[in-house]
């Protein structure tokens, strides 16, 4: 049974729950399983060695998630080859493929956790209420470590874009 906590995140001001462990930045990143645009599995070890900003997004077919995926992949561009973006949903991978084809997407890796919810348990990201994942931003190591964490407390909302870049620039140490 998944670990429930409430008063993180609301949806409209409306209080949600969020399942799965809670994760705090010093700990060891938990491997996942997820898929690609191509339903090929993808985990975590698959980035060994790699820095990584994940994005996470409830649904890319909404404006805000729309604008984060997008700001993502525009701020990759500026990233050294030891970083890697990845933007996990649980959309469908066949509407992240066309999502990605319709708004140039090719400095991040969609990924979708749609299948079993893996990524959304383990992180804790997971929302009861709707079976989607809370908007949030998580940076790992290159020793898989976490290193950022952040949840954004309104689902409706955009995350803190500034804050987690400079958070990703001291863990690179640029």
């Amino acid at each position: 049974m998944a670990q429930e906590r409430q008063g993180v995140v609301t949806f409209r001001g409306n209080p949600l729950t969020l399942l799965g462990e809670d994760l705090q930045v010093g700990e060891k990143a938990p491997d996942f399983k997820v898929v690609d645009t191509d339903l090929k599995p993808v985990t975590l070890q698959d980035f060994a060695g790699k820095v990584l900003l994940i994005s996470v997004t409830p649904s890319l077919d909404t404006p805000v998630c729309d604008a984060q995926g997008k700001k993502f992949n525009e701020l990759a561009a500026n990233l050294s080859e030891d970083v890697v973006v990845l933007n996990i949903s649980v959309d469908l991978p066949f509407a992240q493929k066309r999502w990605c084809g319709l708004n140039n997407i090719e400095r991040i890796k969609v990924l979708s956790d749609y299948q079993e919810r893996d990524f959304g348990l383990k992180y804790g990201v997971l929302i009861k209420e709707l079976k989607l994942l809370a908007r949030s931003v998580w940076i790992v190591d290159k020793e898989g470590v976490i290193r950022y964490k952040q949840i954004v407390p309104e689902v409706t909302t955009e995350p803190d874009y500034d804050h987690a870049m400079a958070a990703l620039k001291e863990v690179v140490g640029a």
